[in-house]
């Protein structure tokens, strides 16, 4: 599957604030660490530097 779900984005919000690293995030998921930067960066609130799982 090339795309995240719903539930690997949400986990990746809920990891991301307890402080995990985007390789355990990753290893989480089932994902590369590379994925897992993308995708913060793409959906992540340029004013609040949050990452915003459902936008």
């Amino acid at each position: 599957m090339k795309h995240l779900t719903i539930k690997q984005r949400y986990t990746i919000s809920t990891m991301l604030e307890k402080g995990f690293t985007h390789k355990e995030i990753g290893e989480t998921n089932g994902k590369d660490k590379s994925v897992v930067s993308r995708e913060i960066e793409q959906k992540q609130n340029q004013r609040s530097c949050q990452y915003l799982y459902k936008k």
